[in-house]
């Protein structure tokens, strides 16, 4: 990897980069867990190749092309990555199967951006009692930035309680007489945004007037959004995955509802969500965006952005059936590039043990899909929040418009209280 002057103190990941520099310590004496040796480094993942979360499964594809491609360039630090990746069609029983098939038999070393709140959450007590990282997951639940409980999860994802809190900023500041309607699901997910904007809005939550959760199981959430119309509210807030989202923005047109809409960051994608609800129908949602993988490939801005067209090239190359403009691609791509940093700098000490240490020390990581001007991501052995950086943005029909300023969550979030199913 490159290194950006000591001034700037970054880290750059590029796909183009594999050798280390000053940065990275000194390798010391081989040593190896469960899944590395001289010449492997097996990694594990679960992921909804079918079910009802199939849409965002693309995610595990474009990682399993990414390390293709570092495996053709000589891989890490020598050794190529076994990226095993099972079915869990979004089932958190199936889940546990899976990952204990992964951790028992196929004996990897680490579960890598397992995906889904419920799935990670299933997993977790099982990962943390054996001591094997579930590192970078697909997930913004607090519970997975909980270093006290679980020492050995730490998420990808900005925090849902804290995307809750710029969104109750966001708010009070330009709509303080709104009537909010909240759209969520029931879990982790949905309630860690939820509980984000009550905090957030503080002695203002009563501007809650209705809320409607959804089972992920649930064929459809029309009827939530005709009990939330009918509530009177103007705001809809709206905490749901991708398929919820795209029939949400549809039922609302549909029933010739237009409240301002604001949508989580993690279903923001204009080819799976927005332009299938109708782009008319999408036109004027507000949402934010974790500046650490924000760049948008459907957006010309970087049309000649180097790490943009990395990633261009690399599709093209790597993973030609995938849609290049989705942002679960390029969000999966940008994971997976945090991913080779870690294991890079763990060098030859491929223990456990010191795959957490190095995840849990990271400074001012930047990848291709960080906006110019991050900090990029930073962690520490108390503080596992790989993204805590936001920037708002709105859709004008076609493409997201990033507006104001950075925003960084100041707000005090109780990580060892975390929702629960």
């Amino acid at each position: 990897m490159s290194v950006r002057p000591a001034a700037a103190e970054r880290a750059f990941v590029a796909v183009t980069a594999l050798s280390i520099l000053s940065n990275t310590p000194a390798f010391a004496q081989k040593a190896y867990d469960p899944g590395a040796s001289d010449t492997e480094i097996k990694l594990g993942q679960t992921m909804p190749y079918s079910g009802p979360a199939s849409a965002v499964s693309t995610i595990g594809k474009v990682q399993a092309a990414y390390f293709r491609m570092v495996n053709d360039r000589g891989g890490i630090n020598g050794r190529k990555i076994n990226l095993i990746s099972y079915d869990d069609a979004y089932n958190p029983a199936k889940t546990v199967e899976q990952v204990r098939k992964l951790v028992e038999s196929d004996e990897v070393l680490l579960m890598f951006q397992m995906l889904g709140t419920s799935p990670n959450a299933a997993a977790q007590k099982y990962l943390n009692s054996k001591r094997v990282p579930q590192l970078l997951a697909s997930s913004g639940a607090d519970r997975f930035s909980n270093h006290k409980e679980y020492p050995w999860t730490m998420a990808f994802n900005a925090s849902y309680q804290s995307e809750g809190h710029i969104f109750a900023r966001y708010i009070l500041a330009n709509y303080p007489n709104a009537k909010i309607g909240v759209l969520y699901q029931n879990g982790d997910f949905g309630k860690d945004y939820l509980k984000g904007l009550r905090d957030g809005l503080g002695a203002k939550a009563s501007m809650i007037v209705s809320e409607a959760s959804y089972e992920v199981i649930d064929p459809t959430i029309d009827s939530q959004i005709v009990r939330l119309k009918s509530s009177g509210a103007d705001l809809l807030f709206n905490a749901s995955t991708s398929k919820f989202a795209t029939q949400a923005i549809r039922k609302a047109a549909e029933l010739g509802w237009r409240p301002v809409h604001i949508l989580n960051g993690g279903t923001v994608s204009v080819s799976e969500v927005l332009l299938p609800a109708g782009a008319e129908n999408s036109k004027g949602i507000i949402s934010v965006s974790a500046v650490n993988f924000s760049k948008n490939p459907t957006d010309p801005q970087w049309k000649d952005d180097p790490g943009m067209k990395r990633y261009f090239s690399f599709m093209e190359q790597y993973y030609p059936a995938g849609e290049k403009l989705s942002l679960f691609n390029s969000y999966g791509y940008a994971a997976a590039q945090m991913m080779e940093h870690i294991l890079t700098r763990c060098g030859d000490n491929l223990t456990r043990d010191n795959v957490m240490k190095i995840a849990t020390n990271l400074k001012n990581v930047v990848t291709d899909m960080t906006l110019p001007g991050a900090a990029g991501a930073s962690t520490s052995p108390t503080d596992y929040r790989v993204s805590k950086e936001f920037l708002m943005m709105q859709f004008d029909g076609e493409r997201w418009r990033r507006f104001g300023s950075v925003m960084t969550d100041d707000q005090q979030i109780d990580l060892s209280a975390p929702a629960r199913d």
